[in-house]
C-alpha cells in the first residue's frame, strides 16, 4: 500500500435510532443510523417491516380509497 494517501482510522460512536450506542472505527467521529444489530429484524427473529419513507402508508391510502369507489 502507498503510505500518506489512505485516511487515518479513529474510534467511532454509533448512534442507533432504537437508542443503542456502540464503538467501532471509522474515518469520521460519530455516525447516526436507522437499523442496528440490536433492532434488526434478521438479527431480532421479529417479524417486522421497516418503512422510513412511508411508502407502505402511501400504497394502503392510495388502495383502500380506490376499492372503496368500487
Amino acid at each position: 500500500m502507498k503510505t500518506g494517501i489512505h485516511p487515518e482510522l479513529k474510534k467511532a460512536q454509533v448512534h442507533c435510532g432504537c437508542g443503542n450506542v456502540f464503538e467501532t472505527t471509522s474515518t469520521v467521529a460519530e455516525m447516526r443510523v436507522d437499523i442496528c444489530s440490536k433492532c434488526h429484524p434478521f438479527y431480532t427473529g421479529e417479524e417486522r417491516f421497516v418503512d422510513t419513507e412511508g411508502r407502505v402508508e402511501r400504497f394502503n391510502r392510495k388502495y383502500t380509497e380506490e376499492t372503496k369507489e368500487d
